[in-house]
């Protein structure tokens, strides 16, 4: 099990995260190995909201080409949490 403030990456910040916020829905990258309770810890620990559901999808390395060389991206984990109703998370400052 890694430690909690290994879990979360950094958070997603893209229009369609930014819209998932209106529904208290927020979006993180996270370490490949981690599961769905190691993120719901993590969150609420480093936040100190509830967290009601994680959703976790994998996204696989795509192939890049820099000139004549090849190679592809890192592959990455990114996680959806649902908070409770009231709950909010401010990127910018942690509990």
């Amino acid at each position: 099990m890694a430690h909690i403030t290994d879990v979360l990456k950094k958070p997603v910040l893209t229009e369609k995260s930014l819209q998932l916020q209106e529904d208290n829905k927020y979006t993180f990258d996270v370490e490949v190995t981690s599961n769905k309770t190691e993120i719901k810890q993590a969150v609420e620990a480093m936040f100190g909201v509830k967290v009601l559901k994680v959703n976790v999808m994998n996204i696989k390395p795509k192939a890049k080409r820099v000139g004549k060389y090849e190679g592809k991206t890192n592959k990455r984990r990114k996680a959806i949490v649902t908070l409770a109703k009231g709950e909010e998370i401010n990127y910018f400052e942690s509990k």
